[in-house]
């Protein structure tokens, strides 16, 4: 049988106004690296081998939080969780979420949703082992975003 991973590349297509607060959310408090940019995009490096490609054009502003329980959660992670979550919401530049999960929850310039979590941290909740949030409450949060 075929096997698959996730790769260390990902692109979204976000609203070109959003430009600014991209790259100064992405590189200026997430710490990331232009590692190319021309009229119609940016590529940024986060940490040592994972890259975000921003396709900037004329799409709908998708800055309110779309209540779909279809959409991805992408993870990031950080050494100092406390500094870093800090660091993102005095940033002004995005929308935390309330979810019931001791991690922090936001949302992105763009429209991306992020969760914050340690590099040490064990996740294997995620991997479907161990107890984590009530799965209920969980659902009745995103309901109320």
């Amino acid at each position: 049988m075929a096997k698959v991973i996730l790769g260390n590349h990902s692109s979204v297509l976000v609203p070109r106004q959003d430009r600014d607060s991209i790259r100064k959310f992405y590189c200026d408090v997430l710490g990331g690296t232009i590692t190319k940019a021309d009229p119609e995009r940016d590529f940024v490096r986060l940490g040592e081998n994972f890259y975000i490609g921003f396709l900037y054009g004329d799409v709908p502003d998708e800055s309110e939080f779309l209540r779909s329980f279809r959409s991805i959660f992408l993870e990031i992670k950080s050494d100092n969780v406390e500094e870093m979550s800090r660091k993102i919401l005095e940033s002004s530049l995005v929308r935390k979420l309330d979810v019931p999960d001791p991690h922090l929850y936001f949302q992105a310039p763009g429209g991306q949703c992020l969760r914050l979590v340690g590099i040490d941290e064990d996740l294997s909740f995620y991997e479907g082992a161990g107890e984590g949030p009530n799965v209920g409450k969980v659902k009745d949060a995103v309901k109320r975003l």
